[in-house]
């Protein structure tokens, strides 16, 4: 792809995109062992992060974003995936504060808007329930009207941001009796909130440095002027409106990984020798190389295309769903591919492409599992 020009890429994109890569190298890729040990980035970080500019980056800056658009958020993420950085910016910048501009009150957005812009508040959306994963139909954490208040109940689990945030959007179930027409999202700020705590951080195979926490829910009374939109109900709908740009972080992230495992790949061959010659020289890993490569161009290219409708407000659904679970199904194989061809060095943590492994593992999963995208996409084919 070396004559490829991504066609969303604007020159002060590049520029944006310069100032990102030298901004995660001094600052987040020296501290990433010690986070992955810890289970968590330092809340100094989130600060760093807003200083820099990266939270909020397609936020308007009349709520103290940066202005952009996705555009800026795709040059964010992609440069975290290249330097191997797991923050969760992606949860933070693409889902939660969308989420609060497309839907919140104007008072809800001049409130919350710019402390999340700043990194004083962290967002994390409490969407997993133990045994409920993907069937967001079926939660049963309820928010019960008491006055001029919510009372919440329940527990969360898998939540990105779990350890630091202090700005929820929690769904839940404000009318049971009516299913997914009975889900809304109340938005939870839990400093000094009775009722509420944090469990155990979750240990992962993989992403270590990104947080992940069960949360729970006891009598946590929060205000009715808490609940993101209009009226009661309209929960599963505004889900279901984000899950393109929501789909599109995941893709973007995929195809650029499966271009940076190539990368380290190619390096390693070239230094490696074996039987008296280098290792990039035997067939079997040319061949390899190329089937990867011709990959990556593919899921690169589909992605731009998305991106480009995405940019449009023209990406639907079910092409947001094909992204989402072809690029995380590819981007797996060929960093197996790439770990393969690295021998016994692939399988230990110090080499960068046996943490790639462990960490894009949990794509096909998250977001929507890949077998739940299949089934979107099938509805509208039969």
């Amino acid at each position: 792809m070396d004559n490829y020009k991504t066609p969303w890429m604007t020159e002060e994109l590049e520029i944006f995109r310069d100032s990102v890569h030298k901004f995660l190298d001094k600052e987040f890729v020296p501290n990433q062992e010690r986070w992955g040990k810890q289970g968590y980035v330092d809340r100094e970080a989130w600060y760093r992060a807003g200083e820099m500019g990266l939270l909020c980056a397609s936020i308007p800056e009349q709520y103290g974003g940066g202005g952009g658009s996705f555009a800026h958020e795709a040059v964010i993420n992609i440069e975290m995936t290249r330097a191997l950085v797991n923050f969760g910016i992606g949860v933070h910048n693409g889902i939660l504060a969308h989420y609060i501009l497309a839907y919140g009150s104007e008072a809800q957005k001049q409130r919350w808007l710019p402390r999340m812009a700043t990194g004083e508040l962290v967002g994390a959306i409490a969407m997993s329930e133990p045994g409920v994963g993907s069937d967001l139909k079926s939660v049963k954490t309820r928010a019960v009207r008491d006055g001029d208040d919510y009372l919440i109940n329940g527990s969360k689990t898998f939540i990105t941001n779990g350890y630091h945030a202090n700005l929820i959007c929690v769904v839940c179930k404000t009318n049971p009796e009516l299913g997914a027409k009975g889900i809304s999202l109340v938005m939870v700020e839990t400093e000094g909130q009775g009722g509420f705590r944090r469990g155990k951080l979750l240990e992962k195979i993989g992403q270590k440095a990104q947080d992940t926490a069960e949360l729970f829910f006891d009598d946590v009374r929060v205000p009715q002027g808490n609940l993101l939109g209009a009226e009661e109900g309209r929960g599963f709908g505004q889900l279901m409106q984000q899950l393109p740009q929501e789909r599109m972080i995941i893709a973007l992230s995929a195809q650029a990984s499966m271009h940076r495992a190539i990368e380290f790949t190619t390096d390693y061959v070239r230094q490696r020798e074996v039987f008296g010659q280098q290792l990039s020289e035997l067939q079997n890993t040319r061949f390899k190389l190329a089937e990867c490569k011709t990959v990556a161009t593919i899921a690169t290219t589909f992605v731009d295309q998305c991106m480009m409708q995405l940019l449009a407000g023209q990406l639907d659904t079910t092409t947001a769903a094909m992204a989402k679970w072809w690029t995380t199904q590819k981007n797996c194989e060929v960093i197996d591919e790439c770990l393969q061809l690295h021998g016994g060095y692939g399988y230990i943590l110090e080499y960068p492409i046996a943490r790639m492994y462990a960490n894009a593992r949990v794509s096909k999963i998250y977001g929507g599992s890949n077998e739940i995208m299949k089934e979107l996409i099938a509805r509208k084919i039969t």
